[in-house]
């Protein structure tokens, strides 16, 4: 069987695919540690070939384990390449005194996300005074068909991008089939902007506007609120002042000449 290869024919390199498996894996489980029967059946892989692998791994920092080396779980050295990754992201930079603003502005919290695939990765969150999270949602994941910044960002593209259902149900509100989500994402171009009322968070109303310094747009800002204390005034002012914030953002933005062009 021939190896997969990417649009320019590129071949995949196997090990670094299987490597970079392995780590995405250990990452989407969070918290929960993995033993290592688990992550060779799960990747397809031979036992004794993940225990060198995960070796390796755990020697450079990417990978760590329990005191009794039967538990496996991400390392530190994610952390610091994801740091690296936002630190050098010129887009990151210039949005992050604006979300500032909108935080001072509004009282809120405050988020920026990238599409990636089918999901929103969250770069930047600025948390409300009010309501405190007790876990930063900076390089989560959402899927992009359950809130404010992914549906924003969805309605910048043509229907026939959409991510395939079955929609994953977050919340007894989150939109699962083709034909609800189409609907709201005609809402969210007429309005100018997305509208999530605990389709991702129960509890959470999000509003979501994409930065169009990029066509289509690949980054959002979000402004996220209870519902216990989103008045119909209150959505007025989150509104205006997330629309202000955005005409700024896009304005300081620099242009492809004036940083690299990332695909």
């Amino acid at each position: 069987m021939s190896e997969p290869t990417d649009e320019r024919g590129v071949r995949e390199v196997k090990s670094a695919a299987r490597t970079v498996d392995l780590l995405e894996l250990l990452a989407a489980r969070g918290d929960r540690p993995a033993r290592l029967q688990e992550l060779a059946d799960e990747l397809q892989v031979p036992r004794s070939s993940m225990y060198a692998l995960l070796q390796t791994l755990i020697n450079r920092g990417w990978v760590r384990t329990d005191t009794t080396g039967s538990l496996y779980g991400i390392g530190i050295r994610a952390l610091l390449t994801g740091t690296s990754y936002l630190d050098s992201d010129p887009r990151v930079r210039v949005v992050r005194p604006y979300l500032d603003e909108a935080s001072d502005a509004l009282g809120e919290t405050i988020h920026m996300g990238r599409l990636d695939g089918p999901d929103v990765a969250y770069l930047a969150t600025r948390e409300s005074h009010e309501y405190l999270r007790t876990i930063s949602r900076v390089g989560r994941r959402l899927p992009a068909h359950a809130g404010a910044l992914g549906k924003a960002l969805l309605a910048e593209r043509p229907d026939a991008s959409l991510p395939e259902p079955p929609y994953v149900r977050l919340t007894p509100n989150t939109h699962t089939t083709r034909e609800s989500l189409l609907a709201d994402l005609t809402a969210t171009r007429a309005r100018g902007y997305s509208v999530d009322r605990e389709e991702g968070v129960p509890g959470i109303v999000g509003f979501g506007f994409a930065l169009r310094y990029d066509a289509p747009a690949q980054d959002a800002i979000s402004c996220s609120v209870p519902v216990a204390r989103l008045s119909a005034s209150h959505e007025e002012q989150i509104i205006a002042v997330m629309r202000e914030i955005r005409a700024k953002v896009e304005s300081a933005t620099p242009g492809a000449s004036g940083a690299v062009n990332w695909r």
